[in-house]
C-alpha cells in the first residue's frame, strides 16, 4: 500500500508540474512537447518508457543510443547499447547506488523483453500485460524511493515475505484515503481525458469544470503542509 501511494504520488507530482509548465509556456506563446501519455496504462515495460518522461527517453535515444549504433550493429551490440543507456539513466537521477540499481533493473527487464518476453506478452490477454507491467513498475518505484540499501532490502522483504498481508495501519490508511485512492485510480487511465475532451466542446461546461478543479486544488493545497515538487531534486 505504501509503495502504491508513492507510485501515484510520483506520477501526479511529475506529470502535474509538467502540465503546469506546458500551460504556462502556452500563455507565453511557446509550445512544449507532452511528457506523459498515461504510462500506467502500458502493456509492457518497453511501452511504459515510451509513455513516461518521454522527453528524457527521446533525449537518451537521440544522443546516446543512436550514436552508439542503436540496433544497427547486430543484436549483441544492441544489448550492450541498452545496458549503457540504462546505466546512464540511473546515474542521471543521482549519485546514490539505488538509482544505479534502478537503472540496471529496468535495463535488464527491457533486454529480456527484447529477447523473447515482448512477443509472449503480445499473445496474452491485455489484463495480464497490464498486471505484469504494474507489478514490475511498483518494484521499480521501491528501488527508486529508498536510498538506504538496508532499508530497501527490509522494505522488499516486508512486501513479499511478511505473512501479514494487511494490518490495522493499512486498514486505517485505506479508511482515511479511500476517496483519494479512487480518484487516483480513475484519473490515471484515459477515461477522464476522453470525458474532458467531450466536455470541452461546450465552452461554458469546460470553464465550469476548470473552475471547480482549480478551486478544489487550492482548497487541498491550503489544507496541506509545505510540499515542494519531488522531481525538483533531479
Amino acid at each position: 500500500l505504501g509503495i502504491f501511494f508513492y507510485f501515484i504520488y510520483d506520477y501526479c507530482d511529475f506529470s502535474g508540474y509538467m502540465d503546469i509548465s506546458i500551460g504556462t509556456s502556452k500563455c507565453l506563446g511557446v509550445k512544449m512537447p507532452e511528457n506523459f501519455n498515461h504510462p500506467y496504462f502500458a502493456k509492457g515495460i518497453d511501452e511504459y518508457w515510451r509513455r513516461w518522461h518521454m522527453t528524457l527517453s527521446t533525449w537518451f535515444r537521440d544522443y546516446v543510443y543512436i550514436p552508439l549504433g542503436g540496433n544497427r550493429k547486430g543484436f549483441a551490440r544492441q544489448i550492450l547499447n541498452i545496458s549503457i543507456v540504462w546505466l546512464l539513466t540511473g546515474i542521471w537521477h543521482g549519485a546514490f547506488f539505488n538509482y544505479i540499481m534502478w537503472g540496471i533493473y529496468f535495463g535488464v527487464i527491457l533486454i529480456i523483453e527484447k529477447l523473447f518476453l515482448l512477443k509472449l506478452l503480445q499473445k496474452m490477454p491485455v489484463i495480464i500485460s497490464h498486471i505484469y507491467s504494474l507489478f514490475l513498475i511498483l518494484i521499480g518505484w521501491a528501488i527508486f524511493a529508498i536510498e538506504d540499501l538496508d532499508k530497501l532490502w527490509n522494505y522488499l522483504k516486508s512486501m513479499f515475505m511478511n505473512p501479514v498481508f494487511i494490518d490495522n495501519l493499512s486498514l486505517f490508511e485505506v479508511a482515511n484515503n479511500w476517496l483519494l485512492l479512487i480518484i487516483c485510480a480513475v484519473t490515471s487511465i484515459g477515461l477522464t481525458k476522453k470525458l474532458y475532451e467531450k466536455a470541452s466542446s461546450n465552452l461554458l461546461i469546460k470553464n465550469i469544470v476548470l473552475l471547480i478543479l482549480t478551486l478544489a486544488s487550492i482548497c487541498y493545497l491550503a489544507s496541506s503542509t509545505y510540499n515542494p515538487f519531488l522531481y525538483f531534486r533531479f
